[in-house]
């Protein structure tokens, strides 16, 4: 998440010190992901200091005010402009969790499949009560129609994970797979990778 482009979008909407702009990034996304106010002020210095963002005075109440410079908003605008491209994937817990459990002979892979298949489909539940009382409220508010948007990806993400545990499942059933305690190889390791293939 690029908390560096987000703030930048908040100030191209209007000038607002650190605290302001942590509660309306976490408004306008549902608090989805809550910013720690350190890494909003630390991000503001180097926005600064990249010539995208100055001091403007303060709200009368200690706030130091930042706006957003021309070289800014070009920024922003660069950034909804491109597309979002992951070239180095996150790091994701759970498959880092199950390539692990592959190559330890103590592990029942299979029981740790369902555990964590049981821990998604309650998660999946949770965002689409969450969506069915955000529509029910018919609002047209920019911000609640971003919340859904927000909710859909949620599930989205809920959905595509469970659909990969069951792929694992099955595959590991038809490989009649046992854990070794050998290290992990190349080849296990792209043995592994075939497992994230979710099947259409």
């Amino acid at each position: 998440m690029s908390i560096r482009h987000s703030l930048l979008a908040l100030l191209h909407d209007q000038s607002m010190y650190g605290y302001q702009l942590r509660a309306e990034f976490e408004e306008r996304t549902g608090s989805t992901w809550p910013l720690n106010i350190g890494q909003v002020y630390t991000t503001l210095d180097r926005l600064e200091r990249d010539g995208l963002a100055v001091k403007d005075g303060d709200d009368g109440d200690g706030h130091v005010i930042y706006r957003i410079t021309p070289s800014g908003k070009e920024v922003v605008s660069q950034w909804f402009a491109a597309p979002v491209v992951a070239a180095n994937p996150p790091r994701n817990e759970l498959a880092i969790k199950l390539a692990l459990a592959l190559t330890l002979d103590y592990l029942d892979v299979e029981v740790i499949v369902q555990a964590q298949r049981t821990a998604s489909m309650l998660t999946l539940q949770t965002y689409n009560r969450q969506r069915r009382s955000a529509v029910q409220s018919d609002s047209n508010q920019a911000q609640d129609i971003a919340w859904i948007l927000v909710l859909d990806s949620l599930i989205f993400a809920a959905e595509a994970e469970i659909r990969w545990l069951d792929h694992c499942e099955g595959w590991l059933k038809k490989k009649r797979f046992r854990a070794v305690s050998t290290p992990v190889s190349k080849t296990s390791v792209a043995s592994f990778k075939d497992t994230q293939e979710v099947q259409p």
